[in-house]
């Protein structure tokens, strides 16, 4: 590991997606890896740590995270735009060198099997599949144990994000639609000093 990536405790990995980012998918089985965008993704609870993900029916990722059980959602960086919307775009079922059209670059973590990271994001959670057939068939709606979890500590250390000391190209990334997307902007705070 580089200096920049720290594990991230597992009672606080929701933080690394509670913003409303956009992210990646990844998942392997059976020789085969594959990237896929998506936008909604959201933090379910904190012990375990649990995540939730939306996953079309259509999506070559969806079959491969049904077969191995286990898949990673990283946070892609505004350096990653292109490649976030291209991976959000083309298939594997049409394009058999979709990673590398794409540029995605993936990496292996050690204790976690054959599951695919994408390098130069800026954290990552992996997780197990929790099984629930029918929120999957109707809903498209996939469960995940959070079962490791990284940041890169140029942007979030001690628990928390950092976008408005990082460089530009380290924030996280919010789709729209068309292809438009948005930077996570200036940071804001409410008082808390509540009467």
């Amino acid at each position: 590991m580089t200096p920049q990536f720290a594990p991230v405790e597992l009672e606080k990995a929701y933080r690394l997606i509670n913003h409303g980012t956009t992210a990646l998918v990844s998942a392997h089985h059976a020789g085969v890896d594959n990237v896929m965008s998506a936008s909604w993704v959201c933090g379910l609870d904190f012990k375990p740590a649990k995540l939730t993900v939306v996953i079309d029916k259509i999506a070559r990722t969806r079959e491969l995270i049904e077969q191995s059980g286990y898949f990673v959602i990283q946070v892609p960086t505004v350096a990653q735009l292109q490649m976030t919307y291209d991976l959000g775009n083309r298939t594997l079922r049409n394009d058999p060198d979709k990673l590398q059209h794409c540029g995605a670059e993936l990496f292996r973590m050690e204790g976690h099997g054959d599951l695919p990271f994408v390098a130069g994001c800026s954290a990552w959670l992996a997780c197990k599949l929790i099984p629930e057939p029918h929120n999957q068939q109707a809903h498209d709606l996939f469960i995940g144990e959070i079962v490791g979890a990284w940041a890169d500590t140029r942007v979030f250390s001690n628990g928390h994000w950092h976008f408005e000391d990082a460089e530009p190209s380290l924030r996280s990334l919010h789709y729209i639609a068309g292809g438009q997307f948005y930077a996570t902007g200036e940071a804001l705070n409410a008082n808390t000093d509540l009467d």
